[in-house]
């Protein structure tokens, strides 16, 4: 039940409101299932060659758009499993464009990405559902900020919106 309540403030920091605003409220568990078919048909409908797109200099491409939301999700997940192990090491933060520049996402395909995207997920939410009540609250440190394991079920939907939002307007005018 504690998932399905969306977060208060003080369970991250001000800087990933940007994401859990974006969330409708609702049990999150479904909100992060209905929501990775909605990315996955989005991603569906874009070709190959669209595939390695970026709207501006130096902006990332589609592929480098999906891989960096796979990335974080499993960056995110990490640290809600570390905090629900009541582990009590502070994690480091990851500097994304460091990840995007070594992760050959233009090597590979957009369907292959797309599938990827979907692993992580379920892998995501089978971690989630092992989470209890007790578990969801517990807190830990990364990016030196507080975080709760329920605020990152939360930032993880928010982010893929975010970055779902941006392929619709930028993107895929």
């Amino acid at each position: 039940m504690t998932l399905s309540v969306r977060p208060p403030a003080d369970e991250h920091d001000e800087f990933y409101s940007t994401y859990t605003s974006k969330v409708p409220d609702g049990p999150i568990l479904e909100i992060l299932e209905r929501q990775i078919g909605e990315t996955l048909a989005l991603l569906a409908g874009i070709d190959e060659a669209k595939a390695d797109f970026r709207y501006a200099p130096g902006k990332w491409s589609v592929k480098e758009v999906v891989g960096h939301v796979s990335d974080v999700e499993r960056v995110f997940c990490y640290r809600a499993l570390s905090f629900a192990r009541r582990d009590p090491a502070p994690l480091p933060g990851i500097e994304q464009d460091d990840f995007i520049r070594h992760a050959g996402f233009a090597r590979r395909t957009l369907p292959d990405l797309a599938a990827e995207l979907a692993a992580v997920r379920q892998a995501t939410l089978a971690f989630y559902r092992s989470v209890d009540d007790e578990s969801a609250l517990a807190r830990g440190t990364a990016s030196g900020c507080e975080f709760t394991v329920r605020a990152l079920a939360w930032i993880i939907a928010g982010h893929e919106l975010h970055h779902r939002l941006v392929l619709e307007e930028r993107y895929l005018p």
